[in-house]
């Protein structure tokens, strides 16, 4: 039986997002594979955040990709942007949480990748003038992030609805970063 190697990341993906600390042996039973073939694949824990890591970031970027970023409004974009997400946000939020994966020299150039054009996008909102120019770019990209995580979290433990996702973090990121007009 020859074994998918996206399936199983997707697996483990599912389950590290919501139990962080699952060992091998829960990963290898979530893919629904024995240990030795998980070990195979992945040589350790290490090996294996290591390869969510690269799956997660094509996920996104792909994500971004549909998204379409530089059409449209900003606004709008930014829905996109989020609605987009929603199939790999659990596996995102995992990511971000991942603290191994911000040390030392070898952080993976994907993230660069993503938050450049993600940045790209709320600058364009600012410039614009949508979006709220007191708030850094940068800023307003990891509260993005943040945002996608806890929607991926709320959703995986019901306390909140699969359907509200999307409106939820729309509303939320936008009615704080929307500009809003000076009266004198």
């Amino acid at each position: 039986m020859s074994v998918d190697r996206e399936q199983v990341l997707r697996a483990a993906g599912a389950l590290l997002s919501r139990k962080a600390t699952a060992t091998m042996d829960e990963v290898a039973r979530a893919a629904g594979i024995g240990r030795a073939t998980l070990h195979r694949h992945f040589a350790g824990r290490d090996s294996l955040v290591r390869a969510l890591e690269d799956f997660g970031l094509r996920e996104f970027e792909a994500a971004i990709a549909a998204a379409r970023l530089d059409e449209g409004s900003a606004s709008d974009a930014l829905r996109r942007l989020i609605a987009e997400s929603e199939p790999c946000a659990g596996l995102l939020a995992f990511l971000i949480t991942e603290n191994q994966l911000f040390e030392g020299a070898e952080i993976n150039e994907g993230w660069a990748r993503i938050d450049d054009r993600v940045s790209a996008l709320v600058q364009r909102g600012q410039e614009q003038g949508v979006f709220r120019i007191d708030l850094t770019a940068a800023w307003i990209t990891e509260a993005l992030y943040g945002l996608i995580s806890s929607g991926a979290w709320s959703v995986q433990s019901g306390r909140v609805a699969a359907q509200d996702y999307q409106y939820m973090i729309a509303e939320l990121l936008l009615g704080g970063v929307t500009r809003r007009s000076v009266e004198k």
